[in-house]
C-alpha cells in the first residue's frame, strides 16, 4: 500500500483490503478462572516476530522508552502457565536486547503476559539486569498479600494489568479492580487495561473513580474501518480529555489496520488520541506481537511515530517525559552507561 495513497484516504478506503483477524484465546483477566469450558484442549501455537528487523528511518531521542513489550521463556527457567490460551515460541532477553538496540531504543517496561500466568520472575530477573534500563507491570490475582506487592515493588514492578475482552468471553469483577487500586495506590503504582473501547459506558463509573490512574492499551483495541467516527472512539477521547487519570498507550497498529503493513491508516487514530491528551500517552511496540492478525516488522513501527507526531517536543513527550513521570525512570544516560 502506498503511503500517501493510504494516509490521504485515511481510513475505510476501497483499496485497503481488511485482513481478517486470528481467533485467539488471548487471555481473560488473571483473577478469573475459566467456566464451564470442558475438556482443556492443548494451547495453539502462535507466531513468533519477524526475525529480519528493519533500521528504521526515524532516529528517537536518547532515552527513548519502549513502554509495551513482552519476554517469553525461556520455558525451562521461566516455565509457562499449565492453564493458558496459547503457546508462543521462545523471545528471551537477549532477543529483546537484540531487537531494542536494532531499533535505536534505549528504555523498556516489559509487561508480563498471560503466558506466564502470575509468576513475574521472567520480568523481575530481566530488570535486575537492565541497569536501569527497565521497569515492569505484574500479573496478580486479587488474593495477592500486601508483603507480594511490596516485594514486587521493590523489584521494579509500577502496576499490574488485568484483560477484559469480549470476544474471549472475558468480563471484569470492577470493584475487585477498584480494591487492587486502593492496595497499590501507596507503592505508586498504576491500573494497566487492554479492553475494547465499545464497553467504556461499562467500565467508566469505575475508571474515573480509581484510586490511580490507569493505562488502556493499544488505543482502546478500536478498529480502523470505522475509525474515528465511530461512537467507541469518541468515547475513548472524550474519556481521555476529561479524566486525568487516563493514559492511553499509542501501540497495538498492526491489531487495527485495515490497509496492513505498514499501518499508515492508523495514524489518525493515534494523531486524535495523543492531542486529546499530550502529556498522558506513550507509545511501544508490543514487541514480540502476540496474537496479531498481521506480524509487524518493528523497524516500521518506529517509522509511524514521526507520523504520529511530526514536532521534536512532542516526540520527546511521547517517548521520554511522559513514560518516565508514568513509570520512575531516572535521568538518562543512567550512572551505570555513564562514560
Amino acid at each position: 500500500m502506498d503511503r500517501r495513497k493510504c494516509l490521504t484516504t485515511l481510513i475505510g478506503v476501497a483499496g485497503c483490503v481488511a485482513v481478517p483477524p486470528v481467533r485467539s484465546s488471548f487471555g481473560s483477566a488473571l483473577a478469573f478462572s475459566p467456566q464451564g469450558r470442558g475438556e482443556q484442549k492443548a494451547p495453539p501455537m502462535i507466531p513468533g516476530p519477524d526475525p529480519n528487523t528493519k533500521t528504521p528511518a526515524y532516529k528517537a531521542p536518547p532515552g527513548a522508552v519502549d513502554t509495551h513489550t513482552h519476554i517469553f521463556g525461556p520455558p525451562g527457567r521461566y516455565p509457562y502457565a499449565p492453564v493458558r490460551s496459547y503457546t508462543a515460541p521462545d523471545a528471551p532477553l537477549e532477543m529483546f536486547r537484540a531487537l531494542h538496540e536494532k531499533i535505536g531504543i534505549d528504555r523498556a517496561v516489559i509487561v508480563n503476559a498471560t503466558l506466564h500466568g502470575t509468576d513475574n520472575r521472567v520480568v523481575t530477573d530481566a530488570i535486575a539486569a537492565g541497569n536501569g534500563r527497565y521497569k515492569g507491570i505484574a500479573n496478580v490475582d486479587y488474593g495477592i498479600s500486601d508483603r507480594e506487592l511490596e516485594d514486587l515493588a521493590r523489584a521494579g514492578i509500577k502496576g499490574c494489568r488485568f484483560i477484559f475482552i469480549s470476544r474471549l468471553g472475558a468480563r471484569p469483577d470492577l470493584s475487585k479492580i477498584s480494591r487492587i487500586a486502593e492496595r497499590i495506590k501507596p507503592l505508586g503504582w498504576h491500573i494497566d487495561l487492554y479492553l475494547e473501547a465499545q464497553h467504556l459506558d461499562d467500565f467508566r463509573p469505575t475508571l474515573t473513580t480509581l484510586a490511580t490512574n490507569y493505562v488502556i492499551d493499544h488505543m482502546g483495541a478500536i478498529q480502523v474501518g470505522t475509525g474515528v467516527s465511530e461512537p467507541a472512539f469518541k468515547s475513548l477521547v472524550g474519556l481521555a480529555q476529561r479524566d486525568e487519570k487516563c493514559w492511553i498507550k499509542i501501540t497495538g497498529p498492526e491489531r487495527m489496520s485495515k490497509c496492513g503493513a505498514p499501518f499508515y491508516d492508523a495514524v489518525p487514530i493515534a494523531q486524535q488520541l495523543i492531542a486529546a491528551a499530550p502529556d498522558r500517552v506513550i507509545w511501544g511496540s508490543d514487541w514480540p506481537h502476540p496474537n496479531v492478525p498481521i506480524m509487524p516488522n518493528d523497524g516500521d513501527l518506529v517509522d509511524l511515530i514521526p507520523l504520529y507526531v511530526p514536532h521534536p517536543i512532542m516526540q520527546r513527550k511521547l517517548l521520554i517525559d511522559n513514560p518516565t513521570r508514568l513509570f520512575g525512570f531516572g535521568p538518562w544516560p543512567a550512572p551505570t552507561q555513564r562514560g
